[in-house]
C-alpha cells in the first residue's frame, strides 16, 4: 500500500466530509492523520479563510450542507463559525490521533452541532475521548508542542489548506480532490504527461499590486 499523510483541522467542515470518505481507500492507502492549525497556514501563506470573506462564508456553509445531504452524511453546523479549534486539536492529540478519536471529536462539532470552543463542547469531547481533566490535557506542553511541530511540518511540505493528502510529495487539497487521489493511485504517472508538466511549471503572469 502507498503511504499518505492527511492534514486536517477540526475547524474545517470540508475536512469532516472528507474524513467520512477515508474508508474508500481501505486496502490501497495507509493514511496517517495529522492535526494542524489551519489559521497558522493562512498566516504563513498570506491568505484569508473562506469564512473571513463575507459573501463566501454563506456559500461555504451552504456548500458543505449540500454536500453532506447529497452524500447522506449527518451534518449540523455549530451556532457560530469559525471557532477556536485549539481545544479540539489538543484534546485529540492528548487522547491519541486515532480514527476513533477523530470521529468522536467531530461527532460533537459537526454531528451534534456544539460550539467547539464552548465549555459544554469541551466537556463533551473530553468525555468521548475518556479524558477526565480536559484543562490539564489541553495545557500539556508535550501536546502543545506536537501541534506546533505538526503545523510546521505542514508548512515545510508546502501545505496551504485543509484537508490535504500528501502522497509521494504530491499534495491533494480539498474534499473535491478525493477522486483525484483515487485516479493518482490507479495511475501514478498522472502528473507526468507533457501538459501536466507544462501547467505545473507555467510562469506567473500579471500580479496584483
Amino acid at each position: 500500500m502507498k503511504q499518505a499523510d492527511w492534514y486536517f483541522d477540526f475547524i474545517s467542515p470540508f475536512a469532516y466530509l472528507q474524513f467520512k470518505r477515508l474508508r474508500e481507500f481501505d486496502g490501497e492507502l495507509a493514511i496517517t492523520p495529522i492535526p494542524i492549525v489551519f489559521g497558522a497556514l493562512l498566516k504563513h501563506w498570506g491568505q484569508l479563510g473562506p469564512a473571513e470573506i463575507e459573501p463566501k462564508r454563506a456559500f461555504t456553509y451552504r456548500m458543505t450542507q449540500w454536500q453532506a445531504d447529497r452524500a447522506g452524511i449527518p451534518f449540523k453546523m455549530p451556532p457560530m463559525h469559525p471557532f477556536n479549534p485549539l481545544p479540539a486539536l489538543r484534546l485529540c492529540l492528548a487522547a491519541g490521533v486515532t480514527t476513533e478519536n477523530i470521529a468522536a471529536v467531530w461527532d460533537v462539532i459537526f454531528r451534534q452541532g456544539l460550539q467547539a470552543d464552548a465549555p459544554e463542547a469541551v466537556m463533551a469531547m473530553a468525555s468521548a475521548l475518556g479524558i477526565d481533566d480536559p484543562q490539564s490535557a489541553m495545557a500539556d506542553e508535550t501536546v502543545k508542542n506536537q501541534l506546533r511541530v505538526n503545523t510546521e511540518k505542514a508548512v515545510a511540505n508546502k501545505i496551504y489548506g485543509v484537508p490535504t493528502f500528501l502522497i509521494n510529495s504530491e499534495s491533494f487539497w480539498g474534499v473535491d480532490a478525493t477522486d483525484m487521489v483515487k485516479d493518482y493511485l490507479s495511475n501514478p504517472g498522472l502528473f507526468e504527461t507533457a501538459e501536466m508538466q507544462r501547467i505545473s511549471n507555467m510562469p506567473m503572469g500579471t500580479t496584483r499590486k
